[in-house]
């Protein structure tokens, strides 16, 4: 078994290319802790927003914090290093971090999909449907869900034989390099098998989202006001966005034809999609979400403009 595998994702970028992208990336790291950490403690003070879509919102929030924390920080420290080694046992609990948190946030993004289309479809039975403890229930579903899903898939990863090179062609201990270094009988099965799984449950929750939004938009269609149809759609518009943007940017690097980019840029897309992603998620949801943005901005006043009296 080998004990340690190199990550030789940047070794091709110039130095002083990494050092920009190390500047940006911690930047946008440093937003993303902050943005999310801004939104969870905004709706704990403000009772206003102790409903189950801000409920799902800050569940949200502490999954993408984790998923950032359980890859960046590793990320930035190699682009600043000659010697990018990782041991076993830390790879496999990157691995498994990384996508029980991914998963996790796919997950909650179909529940949230899921709250929109019964408060839009179903207003009346909403106080029945999503009450506290089904709320509760339903973010501890995804967290159960992502956590099984992490293990599932590091347990068959690293139960393969790995031989020959120990170079992962990554800046992580990406699943889909990690088999490339697999070997022995029945490699390519387990491989197709993990891949199937994965894109099988992404591909749900995603199937999922979008027949909610086909009951929504039908339900807004019926509505006779103009401005009525329009304030009903923005309360969904930043889950919404945030959906198009997480599954298009997971498209561009997990299905795209292989050999179409270079490793290169499959570093720099991988990359893009670790950080920008999270990145933006706090600011699409503050910015969009009129409720939100007004108590972020009672919090900013009541911490640098406190009353006077």
């Amino acid at each position: 078994m080998m004990s340690e595998f190199i990550l030789i994702g940047f070794s091709n970028f110039p130095q002083q290319l990494l050092l920009i992208f190390f500047l940006l990336y911690l930047l946008m790291y440093l937003f993303t802790l902050l943005g999310n950490l801004l939104i969870m403690g905004t709706i704990w003070r403000e009772r206003s927003l102790h409903t189950p879509m801000y409920l799902f919102l800050c569940a949200l929030s502490i999954s993408e914090i984790l998923f950032t924390v359980a890859v960046t920080p590793r990320m930035l420290a190699d682009m600043l290093s000659t010697h990018r080694s990782i041991t076993f046992v830390a790879c496999a609990s990157q691995t498994f971090f990384s996508f029980t948190f991914g998963f996790t946030h796919s997950f909650l993004l179909m529940i949230m999909g899921y709250d929109h289309y019964v408060a839009i479809c179903h207003p009346l039975r909403y106080n029945v449907l999503m009450s506290t403890r089904d709320c509760a229930r339903l973010v501890s579903w995804s967290w159960a869900g992502g956590s099984v899903m992490g293990m599932m898939v590091t347990l068959i990863i690293f139960h393969l034989s790995f031989c020959g090179s120990n170079e992962i062609h990554h800046f992580f201990c990406h699943v889909l390099s990690l088999l490339k270094l697999a070997c022995g009988k029945g490699t390519a099965s387990v491989t197709m098998g993990v891949i199937m799984v994965c894109v099988t449950a992404l591909m749900g929750c995603l199937f999922l989202i979008v027949l909610s939004y086909v009951f929504i938009v039908a339900a807004i269609l019926r509505i006779p006001s103009a401005e009525g149809r329009h304030k009903t759609f923005s309360t969904c518009v930043s889950h919404l966005t945030i959906v198009v943007v997480h599954y298009s940017f997971a498209s561009l690097i997990y299905l795209k034809p292989r050999g179409a980019h270079s490793m290169d840029s499959n570093t720099l897309l991988a990359t893009t999609y670790t950080v920008f992603t999270p990145f933006l998620s706090p600011i699409i949801f503050s910015l969009r979400n009129k409720e939100l943005k007004n108590a972020i901005q009672r919090t900013f006043r009541r911490i640098f403009c406190p009353p006077s009296f």
